[in-house]
This record gives structure tokens, sequence and C-alpha cells, in this order.
């Protein structure tokens, strides 16, 4: 989990500060990976920045560290390293990958370019069966993404496994709880990993696995209780499972002074209002504000095709609805948002991690400091998969928990090129007969996200005897544990064929279906 930020949730928790263990990230695209494998083990976990303080982690009191991997070479110049005198703590500490070589280096070891390169599956015979790899066959396979290795290690270090390739692939340091692995434990090509992450938390850490989601929820209420006092705070709903459980868990911790406003943009899926408005007037009795708002955002939206551009034209055209309607609520200080971790890293607002910045928009989105709310994000530290837990345990309905996910920009992102009325039109049918073909095939709970898009293309068809030339729409549909990666989803024939026939009979300008078979990465899951 990511280290709270104070201006977002107002203090750091405290929640299973016993089991606690601190994830060092320096740049791996899987530390986030990391943190979901701990937490599987029902241990709490935060993902701190690589240069944080030996100072810093004492006072954290984790029970371990973990050294993730990262793109750079621990030999060049400008590569991120941590303080030396966190090994000496005392505290156990698993470095992964770079966090291998980095650790290695620190402690006298030599790191070089490898002479063959590791990417991918690899066999790798474990040669010491205790402690980090106990009840771990002699021989397993393993994940590698890596073209430096550890040459030459300290004599203070004992080997524990090789590869063909990587005669140094795990090793434990004689005098210090210290253990590195060239792998990835915790990617699903590692089968073992489990087992390996399982062993450096309880038999090295001494975790008991204590942590739950229900303890998230409940601390979590306190503190929402203890921030706002007796204030009130707006949440902006759109529709999907994010913003709804931000509703849900706000609704438990502070009841009517909750007040949640919902933009019709003209850009939500077919019948968004309808629902939204029955959940959050009927179930949770919310005070709800409603706000018309479709012309104009097609006005800020005509014209312009650049992704990036019509997230900052929606953006901009979301706060200005936002705030007349804040206005009219008047007693309202704070501003709640269903920002999850991966949103964070897209959008490189991460204050404990190096990021590229993806994306530009995410639910509420990028709100400025002028708006004049305090900003609340009471889920920012977790990962889809568990916000989906964490609503039911809060008494969402499964239809709205399972929901898949739906961007901020809303269809706007799905329809490329230009927006306009018509296009949505087509767009918003298209989407809700694949949807509606999906769950029908009872596939909706085994896929992770799945959606029409309306490309900027047109293309030459034969209907009856006549000629068309009209648009085509792509289907998408990915499988995830995390939306940090994603492969296409292999749907049934039987099922890409209903959608394609229902769609080309039954939406109107459309004479073209295709299916997105690209994995994330290299593409991301939205085509815009």
């Amino acid at each position: 989990m990511t280290k709270r930020d104070m201006s977002h949730s107002g203090k750091t928790s405290s929640r299973a500060a016993d089991e606690r263990v601190l994830i060092l990230d320096f740049g791996s695209q899987y530390a986030q990976l990391i943190a979901r494998r701990v937490r599987e083990q029902h241990v709490y976990c935060e993902i701190v920045r690589h240069d944080i303080t030996a100072e810093q982690v004492r006072r954290h009191h984790p029970a371990g560290l973990i050294l993730s991997g990262g793109p750079s070479s621990v030999y060049d110049a400008n590569a991120p390293r941590c303080d030396a005198e966190m090994f000496r703590l005392g505290i156990p500490v698993l470095g992964i990958c770079y966090g291998m070589q980095l650790a290695c280096e620190i402690l006298g070891g030599k790191v070089e370019s490898a002479p063959a390169r590791e990417y991918g599956r690899a066999h790798c015979t474990i040669t010491d069966t205790t402690d980090l790899f106990a009840g771990i066959p002699g021989e397993m396979d393993v994940w590698m993404s890596h073209g430096d290795q550890v040459a030459r290690v300290h004599d203070d270090f004992v080997p524990l496994a090789r590869t063909r390739t990587c005669p140094i692939t795990a090793v434990r340091h004689r005098r210090m709880p210290v253990y590195c692995i060239q792998f990835h434990p915790e990617v699903t090509h590692t089968p073992l990993g489990g087992t390996i992450l399982h062993n450096f938390l309880t038999l090295i850490c001494g975790c008991a696995g204590k942590w739950r989601l229900g303890e998230f929820a409940q601390e979590t209420i306190g503190l929402l209780r203890e921030r706002v006092g007796a204030g009130r705070v707006i949440c902006g709903l759109s529709g999907g499972v994010d913003s709804s459980v931000t509703a849900a868990l706000l609704y438990q911790a502070l009841g009517s002074r909750l007040s949640c406003i919902l933009v019709d943009n003209g850009l939500l899926r077919k019948d968004e209002e309808a629902s939204v408005i029955s959940e959050f007037s009927n179930h949770f009795q919310t005070d709800l504000h409603v706000v018309k708002a479709e012309q104009r955002f097609l006005d800020a939206l005509r014209g312009i095709r650049d992704p990036q551009e019509k997230r900052k034209r929606i953006g901009h055209a979301f706060i200005d609805c936002f705030k007349e309607e804040a206005a009219k609520i008047g007693d309202a200080k704070f501003l709640a948002q269903g920002t999850l971790y991966p949103d964070v890293i897209e959008s490189g607002a991460a204050p404990d991690g190096p990021a590229a910045t993806i994306k530009l928009h995410h639910n509420v989105g990028g709100l400025p400091d002028e708006l004049g709310f305090e900003l609340i994000e009471p889920l920012r530290d977790l990962f889809k998969d568990e916000v989906r837990r964490l609503g039911s345990e809060l008494g969402l309905p499964d239809d709205l928990v399972w929901r898949h996910p739906f961007p901020g920009p809303g269809l706007a992102v799905r329809c490329l090129g230009e927006v306009t009325h018509e296009r949505l039109a087509v767009l918003r049918e298209a989407d809700a007969i694949c949807v509606a073909e999906i769950k029908a095939a009872g596939l909706y709970r085994q896929t992770s996200q799945a959606f029409a898009v309306l490309l900027p293309v047109q293309s030459v068809g034969v209907m009856g005897d006549a000629r068309t030339y009209e648009d085509a729409v792509a289907i998408r549909c990915v499988n995830t544990d995390d939306f940090m990666t994603a492969d296409w989803t292999r749907l049934p024939y039987e099922v890409l064929a209903q959608i394609s026939t229902r769609i080309i009979n039954e939406v109107k300008g459309v004479n073209r279906v295709c299916y997105d078979i690209s994995s994330k990465p290299p593409a991301t899951i939205e085509w815009e």
C-alpha cells in the first residue's frame, strides 16, 4: 500500500502496525504487484520511496523490508540507491531483481552486465530449502527480467539457488536477515512465488497475517469522522465502482452529512443516470444532486480529436459544473473522489515512487487547488479487487460492486475522433449490446472489463443489395487482477458472433465489428 499523503488523508494509518512491511520502490513495473501479493498474505504493507532514510524506516517499526526491481543498472552514476544503514537495523530484508543487485553491491559484492540476459521463464535449481525456500522442491520455474546480475558476493553471503545462466540466483547473509532473489516471485509466471513470499513474511519476518479489509473499513471510517468532524463532504458520483464504494464508505462514516453530485455530461453508459439515482436515493438515501450538462460538455469537445485534450476539456467542464452545484450546497469543506492506487501511478501523482504520466483524468479527475475543497481519497491505497471486496462488506449490491470499470472521461475516450451527440448514441447502443451478450453468456464476472469503441474509420459493406460506407466498432474485453497489466479475453467465437450480428443489425450506421487482441502492456486497456 502506498504511504498516505498527508494532504489527502490527514494522517498515516496505524492499522496492523505490528505487521507492517515497507516496499522500497526503485521504479519496477511490478512494485504494485508485490504489494498485492503481500496483502494476499493478510499483511499490511506500504510502498515508499527508495531513498527513505534508515531513521524513517525505524520510525515505521516495520516487520520487514522488500526492495523492488527497477529498470536501472546499479553501477550507473544516477542509479537509485537506498540508505545502506537499513541493512544494519536488524529488520529482515528481501531484495528482488534490482533490489538483490543493490543489496549485494552495498554489502560488498559486484554487479555486472550479464553474459546472457534472462527475460521470461527460467528453470531454477534450489540448493538450500530452509527459511526462504522452505517447502519448495529442488527444481522450479521462475520469471526472470534482467540484463545485469550479481557476478560476485561477499563471503558473508550463502548461495541458495542458481539457473543455467545465472549462477547466483538467490543468496542470504550469514549474520544479517538479508535475503536476495534475482527472479520475480510476485508474478503468476513464478508458480511458487506465493510460497516464497509467505516464507519471508511468516518464517523470517514473524508476521501472523492479521490484516483484513474489514479493519481497513473500520479504521478509515474512524479517520474520516475524526478529520471531517461536524463538517460536510461532497462526493462526485460517476456510476462506477470506485466512486460508489467511496460514497458508501463516507455514508457509513457521516450519514446525512454526505452530499453526492452526479454530473450527467452526456458521456455516460446507457441507463447510467437512472441506476445511480436509484441506488443513492433509495438504498443509501443520500443528498443527491444531478446536474444536466450534456450540451456544455459537447460544446467543449466540439472539433477535438486529441485524447489528452479531450481529458483536459472534460476536466475543466466538470470543474465548472461541480463548482456551480457545490455552491448551492454551501457548507461543504471537503471533496471526496474514488482514486485508486493504479490511478495514482498512471497519473504520475504518487508521492512515494517514480511513475510516468499515462493519463490526465481519473474519476473526478485532477481537480485544481482553486476548487476550494480539502481533498479526501479514502481508497487511494487499494487495488480494484480490494475495492470490490470492500464494497460487498459495506452492503453494496453485487451488480454495482462487480460492474466493469468506466473511465472518468466516459465515452469520450471510447469515441475515437470527434465526439458528437450522434456518434455517442451509436457507441452507447453498441456498448450496451456488447455487455448484454457477455452477461447472457454468463461471462461477465469472468471478465474484468468489456466495452465497445467507435473508430474514426468507415469501410465498405453490403446490406441487402445496397453498398454501404459506414462506421466500424471495436470490441475490447480483458482479464486482469490489478488493471496494471491485462490480457485480452478469449471470448468464445459464438459470443463474438452474436455481439457482431446484433450490433450490425441493430445499430444504425455500423457495418463492421472488430475484436481487440492486444495485451497491456504494450497497449493500454482504453484506446485513448
